[in-house]
């Protein structure tokens, strides 16, 4: 295998890891942006529910 064919071969191996890596950090911020909208809903559900019943 001549040099070009390895460094074209190991920037294949780097662009596939940061693609990975890419991925998973995609997931937490989603993780984050669904736990938060959550407790956000939560917080509407209980203001409005101790409106109504007032």
């Amino acid at each position: 295998m001549s040099a070009p064919d390895q460094d074209k071969q190991r920037n294949r191996e780097i662009a596939a890891n940061e693609a990975e890596r890419e991925a998973v950090s995609a997931v937490r911020v989603s993780s984050w942006a669904i736990g938060i909208a959550v407790i956000l809903g939560v917080i509407a559900v209980a203001i409005v529910w101790a409106w109504m019943s007032r």
